[in-house]
């Protein structure tokens, strides 16, 4: 069984910036492709951000992308998402993944676990 728990959501201003962690644990993920994805109410899952194996290669929503950076410790199996110059539209439920895969996927079908999600909130 693979656990995923996020941490580190809160709420901020506009501007601000937070700092979301994952843990991982019950496999290993140095090899794993992980990223977030954050949910609104009455909303699709969104794709965020995602980051492979070898934490080289990252990808990103347009929408975050030049304010938001993902990154990740392998030794300790910890996932981060460094987010910047928050914006309202910026509020959501985000959610850490994980999936054995060799390609990042940016639909929520293509990851087979998911943290239970951490409450960002950005007033305007």
């Amino acid at each position: 069984q693979v656990q995923l728990v996020e941490s580190g959501g809160g709420l901020v201003q506009a501007g601000g910036s937070l700092r979301l962690s994952c843990a991982a644990s019950g496999s290993s993920f140095g090899s794993y492709v992980m990223g977030w994805f954050r949910q609104t109410p009455g909303k699709e899952r969104e794709f965020v951000a995602a980051i492979k194996w070898g934490g080289t290669t990252t990808r990103y929503a347009d929408s975050v992308k030049g304010r938001f950076t993902i990154s990740r410790d392998n030794t300790k199996n910890t996932l981060y998402l460094q987010m910047n110059s928050l914006k309202p539209e910026d509020t959501a439920v985000y959610y850490c993944v994980a999936d054995p895969r060799f390609v990042i996927g940016v639909r929520p079908n293509e990851y087979r676990y998911w943290g239970q999600g951490t409450q960002v909130t950005v007033s305007s």
